[in-house]
Parts: C-alpha cells; sequence; structure tokens
C-alpha cells in the first residue's frame, strides 16, 4: 500500500517538513501496545479516542494491544481553524459508553497547552471509572499550562506547529503518513 508521505508539503500557504518518519512513530506506536497491554492485563480497558486528530494513532495503537479491550470517541474543539487554541474548550460529541468501574485510557494526538486533556479527565472522572489514563502521540512539554497527569507519551516535541498522522491544519493534512513541523520563515 502507498503512503502520502513526501518529503515536503504546503497546506493553506504554510510549507512544512518532515519531522518524525512513519519508520519512526510505528516503532514508537509497538512499543506503547506492549506497555499498555502489560500494564492492563486482566482489566479489559476502553480506549477513548479524542476526535479529528487521534483516530490514526488510535487505530495503530489498538493493533498493537494485545489484551480484551473496547474503543469509544468523544469530539472536543479548541482550536477551530487556527494554530493556536481558542482558550476555550468545546463538546461536541458526547461518550457513548458506560464508564463506570471500568479502566479508562484517553487517547490524544497532541498535548500541548493541556486545556482540553484537564477538561477531559476532570469530566470523565466525574463519571466513576475505576481508573483514567492518558496516552497521547506527542506532548509539547514547554506549551504545556494546565497541570494534567500524562501517563504514557510517544514523543516530547519541541514547541512548533505540527501537521500529519490525523493532525491537521484547517482540517487539511490528516492523510499524511508522517509527522511534519512548520518551516520558519
Amino acid at each position: 500500500m502507498d503512503l502520502y508521505k513526501p518529503e515536503k508539503v504546503s497546506v493553506n500557504g504554510e510549507t512544512f517538513r518532515i519531522y518524525l518518519t512513519q519508520e519512526e512513530i510505528q516503532q514508537r506506536i509497538r512499543e506503547m501496545g506492549s506497555q499498555l497491554s502489560q500494564e492492563f492485563k486482566d482489566k479489559k480497558p476502553i480506549f477513548i479516542g479524542v476526535l479529528n486528530g487521534a483516530y490514526i494513532f488510535l487505530a495503530d495503537l489498538m493493533r498493537h494491544v494485545t489484551v480484551p479491550c473496547e474503543v469509544d470517541f468523544l469530539k472536543l474543539s479548541s482550536y477551530g481553524d487556527e494554530k493556536v487554541s481558542s482558550g476555550e474548550v468545546h463538546e461536541l460529541k458526547e461518550i457513548d459508553a458506560d464508564i463506570k468501574g471500568r479502566h479508562i485510557i484517553l487517547v490524544e494526538d497532541i498535548i500541548d497547552t493541556g486545556l482540553s486533556m484537564k477538561y477531559l479527565v476532570e469530566k470523565v472522572k466525574r463519571m466513576s471509572p475505576a481508573s483514567v489514563s492518558v496516552v497521547t502521540m506527542l506532548h509539547k512539554a514547554e506549551a504545556t499550562q494546565h497541570d494534567v497527569q500524562i501517563d504514557y507519551i510517544g514523543f516530547k516535541i519541541p514547541n512548533l506547529f505540527v501537521l500529519g498522522y490525523g493532525l491537521d491544519f484547517a482540517q487539511e493534512g490528516r492523510n499524511l503518513a508522517q509527522i511534519y513541523i512548520l518551516e520558519q520563515k
């Protein structure tokens, strides 16, 4: 299967270059899947993906989890079509699963300010789960402003705008098989 992974890509008038290759991403996901399988054996967790960005990461991660589990999704927005957070979280789709007494694994594509994940963890904890864990593909530690416990991190990255592998810029670029960073002008 041919995947979309050019050396550079132009989206909405901005140029992006490769930051993490498909091979680097897939290797790290295999490691995370193995770790999650060990830590959640005999627990049957529910993986809850944050749409739209986390769907590709979650799909790949699930293929490397070797314990019985379930999946659900919710949708939040704090960016709209911009490159920076609006500072407000809007809930666009609720969790469908009954999570009371269950082990919940929240799966996000990227945590930067931490606003959306803080909102989400607080919301989920009010639903009385057995446990809540947070998994993110990318973490911009230097951009984090809200106190959020992140249990599993794919890659720590600098505070740069990224695109691809589910991450978008005004809804474009999600289909790129690698992660790209904005070229500085």
